[in-house]
């Protein structure tokens, strides 16, 4: 399937490292003009050494104020994909407050303020566009240990179906994708120990767990014309977990 997005420019959040990474090189190698935001300068600095058509702009997200004024006058964007996200895991019984904080600040939050804003640039120029949140399956189905991820990945499930019934009237989609582990650097270290990985691999189908490029093609697919009849949509790219 052939996917270009010549003449379109992206804006890719959480770009330095695992997931947003990849899809920042990907939509690079699909012709977009991508602009990569993260928190962690000198990872941004090195995938720009890497792809050096990008733009970079080192931002914490989870700051309302400073995101809108990063990125008031970033230019045209026709494409987002809100991949920030943070996980902090425990037993409800332990959860603090500020742990809430931090979860809903990066994984609601921040992608709320980062949709409205290139919603409002889409709406200015009286264009079409494609957003992408990348969600979770622990929006889809409970998992121990995960109660406010579980939490904060729900509400953005809820906000990509209530954006793209408010928004494609103007025929900008709003779509999600909700991975199951993705072996990421981060992935492999955590899902190493088969004692720890068994019981998730148990509950998935397909029996292993999900591929980086496997998230990234998902993201490019439902960003594309390709998928042009699809929006409030909630794909999960979980090897069937939730069916199960």
């Amino acid at each position: 399937m052939e996917i270009s997005f010549a003449g379109k420019r992206a804006l890719v959040t959480g770009a330095s490292q695992g997931i947003g990474r990849e899809i920042v090189k990907q939509l690079v190698k699909c012709k977009a003009q991508v602009v990569a935001v993260a928190r962690n300068n000198d990872l941004l600095v090195s995938l720009k050494q890497e792809v050096p058509s990008i733009e970079i702009i080192t931002l914490d997200l989870s700051d309302w104020a400073k995101t809108e004024e990063a990125l008031q006058n970033i230019g045209p964007i026709d494409l987002l994909v809100n991949n920030a996200g943070l996980a902090i895991l425990g037993p409800l019984t332990e959860v603090k407050e500020e742990d809430v904080d931090r979860l809903f600040g990066i994984n609601v939050k921040s992608l709320i303020n980062a949709t409205k804003i290139v919603v409002n640039n889409l709406l200015a120029r009286n264009v079409p566009g494609s957003i992408v949140n990348v969600s979770s399956q622990a929006s889809l189905v409970g998992l121990n240990n995960h109660t406010v991820y579980c939490a904060s990945k729900g509400a953005v499930d809820a906000f990509t179906r209530a954006a793209a019934l408010e928004y494609g009237p103007k025929g900008i989609r709003v779509n999600a994708v909700n991975p199951t582990v993705i072996m990421t650097d981060m992935g492999r270290l955590g899902w190493s120990d088969p004692k720890v990985a068994g019981p998730m691999l148990e509950k998935i189908p397909l029996r292993r767990f999900g591929e980086v490029q496997e998230v990234v093609d998902a993201v490019v697919y439902l960003l594309s014309d390709k998928s042009s009849m699809i929006t409030g949509t909630c794909l999960p790219v979980d090897g069937g977990y939730v069916a199960s």
